[in-house]
């Protein structure tokens, strides 16, 4: 890793697991970045910063829900005011679905919506007044190969980060001129607990791990790619095994994809 990190305030939401924890133990070990950790696990994020090797003027802790969405501006005046500035947020927290379409309750199809996308968004809108006052600032935002094409059993989660497509690609033109930019980060299988805690048909977590998701990517290779295509400032990324040809396939032989994800494996 370069010095691109070196003296930067990191905030990473979804901070205490998976993808959020191998981020900041990348970022301890290679960089002097000072990081913001957040999600609804307050001790966790403490272990967490110290499993890592964070010293304590290193890091802060602000615990935060994305389904009180309310609650974002508040939490980011709070971030801004522990190291000065934030220049770099990278929102990483979310819920994943294991559910068909028509089994699942309409209410965790507004979960995941609550917390994929309307969390995600009314966090990047209470955190870029903070970043313009700054002159700059980059926002990345972890949406998954669901954001650009659906499968069968993630039908709300495809939709919640559809819509995280939408927004961000809308709000980089808009903050062009203000020095913000912003990267869509889709990762494929990775190596967490994101099958563990996905939610089924009636709102209960799944409890398993995913064949596909405990053969994907491992999670430290994952962090270091991602932190790479931000360093490069790219404006979406696609990370993980041969399912990332899936990206390619929707552009160039969309009648193909379909056929293929008809019959893949996805649990």
């Amino acid at each position: 890793m370069s010095s691109y990190f070196d003296h930067k305030i990191i905030w990473i939401t979804g901070a205490s697991s998976g993808i959020g924890e191998a981020l900041v133990r990348t970022l301890a070990k290679n960089s002097h970045a000072k990081i913001i950790l957040s999600s609804r696990k307050e001790e966790q994020l403490h272990l967490v910063a110290e499993k890592a090797g964070l010293s304590t003027d290193r890091y802060v802790v602000i615990p935060l829900d994305l389904k009180n969405y309310k609650e974002m501006p508040a939490i980011a005046a709070k971030a801004s005011e522990q190291f000065g500035k934030i220049d770099i947020l990278i929102n990483n927290a979310g819920l994943s679905q294991r559910s068909l379409a028509m089994e699942t309750d309409i209410e965790v199809d507004k979960q995941l919506i609550d917390i994929d996308y309307i969390g995600t968004v009314a966090l990047t809108k209470a955190t870029v007044p903070y970043m313009i006052r700054n002159k700059g600032g980059q926002i990345a935002v972890v949406t998954s190969l669901m954001g650009i094409f659906g499968a069968p059993m993630r039908s709300g989660y495809a939709g919640a980060k559809h819509a995280l497509h939408g927004f961000f690609d809308a709000l980089r033109a808009e903050l062009f001129s203000q020095n913000i930019g912003n990267t869509i980060i889709c990762p494929g299988f990775i190596q967490t607990d994101i099958s563990i805690n996905a939610v089924t048909g009636d709102g209960s977590s799944q409890g398993t791990m995913d064949d596909a998701t405990k053969n994907g990517m491992p999670v430290d290779i994952f962090a270091k790619k991602m932190l790479y295509a931000i360093e490069k400032q790219k404006k979406q990324k696609a990370i993980g095994g041969k399912e990332v040809m899936a990206v390619y396939l929707k552009r160039f032989f969309p009648n193909l994809l379909a056929k293929m994800v008809r019959k893949a494996k996805v649990v």
